[in-house]
């Protein structure tokens, strides 16, 4: 039986899940290859060696009258704009924490602090919203978290970070009254595989939508690999996580995170502080590989190393020998 291979992209707008499924195994299939894999790189790119699937779930976020991804920031409510700033406060202050900051960059997290908490915050409608424009504005000159906003304005910046409040509130009902959260995981669960081995790759947000999907997943998941993941930040998201206590799916054999250190969304990064082992016995396993450049949150960028790509190759390679 082929293996499947499911992608789960993170925050952001509409995906064209062919091309950036594509994009994906391309990036997977280039580390495979340095990783000591090359002759299972047809077989990943041919489709024999793996039936690669890529959740989308981007289009879900767009809100009703919306005008393009950056309308999303649009009718955000305070409740939303409330986790948005505990997130960004909780991750600037982990990474003030280390003290090699360049000027630049301490300059920058200490300019959005001040805007994230200041010792006169604003007061009526909409004062966490400007704050959290306020201080994405500073943090846009920060290496690591340019690449969230695609150089765009802080406002959209701040509307794409705000879907993991808007995912994690678990409201916005559509007309059968299922929830933005709930819509989001059924895309996620349609690309699972019940009937054999499913490797699962998630990145950002989509580690949080992933992990909270495969609690419900009756099939085997060989390896769980989670990148960039916001799952260790304790005011915003890791309370939030359904079920609780966070804790490995039952279904998860392995489960390897990989965390760069310029990654500002990955705040705290070591999950197997956090997160519960299932009855396996099944941890994260956490490991940090830095990339080069400004742009390192992108999945692609994670793909790209063989320390990644050779687990990912390994357990397709163990599943199709089954």
């Amino acid at each position: 039986m082929t293996p499947r291979l499911v992608f789960v992209h993170g925050i952001g707008g509409a995906r064209d899940a062919a091309a950036e499924g594509a994009e994906w195994t391309r990036a997977l299939a280039g580390a495979a290859r340095d990783a000591g894999h090359a002759a299972a790189i047809s077989g990943l790119t041919g489709g024999w060696g793996a039936d690669v699937r890529f959740a989308a779930y981007g289009d879900l976020f767009r809100r009703r009258g919306a005008q393009g991804a950056g309308d999303t920031a649009d009718g955000r409510d305070e409740e939303d704009e409330a986790v948005l700033v505990a997130l960004l406060l909780e991750a600037v202050d982990e990474r003030l924490a280390d003290a090699s900051l360049p000027p630049e960059e301490l300059r920058a997290l200490r300019s959005a602090r001040a805007q994230l908490a200041p010792d006169r915050p604003g007061q009526g409608i909409g004062a966490p919203g400007r704050r959290a424009v306020n201080a994405v504005t500073s943090l846009l000159a920060v290496p690591g978290f340019r690449a969230l906003g695609g150089w765009t304005s802080a406002r959209t910046t701040a509307g794409t970070l705000g879907q993991v409040a808007r995912y994690l509130n678990r409201r916005e009902p559509d007309e059968r009254g299922h929830t933005l959260d709930a819509r989001i995981r059924a895309r996620v669960a349609d690309c699972l595989d019940t009937e054999g081995p499913t490797v699962v790759v998630a990145h950002s947000l989509g580690t949080v939508v992933a992990l909270e999907a495969l609690h419900r997943h009756s099939g085997p998941v060989p390896l769980l690999v989670t990148l960039g993941s916001p799952l260790g930040i304790r005011t915003a998201v890791l309370p939030r996580v359904r079920p609780q206590p966070v804790a490995t799916p039952a279904c998860v054999g392995r489960w390897l995170n990989f965390w760069d250190r310029d990654d500002i969304v990955a705040a705290r990064p070591l999950l197997e502080k956090f997160v519960r082992a299932n009855a396996d016995g099944v941890l994260p396993r956490s490991t940090r590989v830095d990339a080069d450049g400004a742009w390192v949150h992108p999945a692609a960028k994670y793909l790209a190393d063989g320390r990644v790509a050779g687990p990912v190759m390994e357990a397709l390679a163990r599943a199709v020998e089954r």
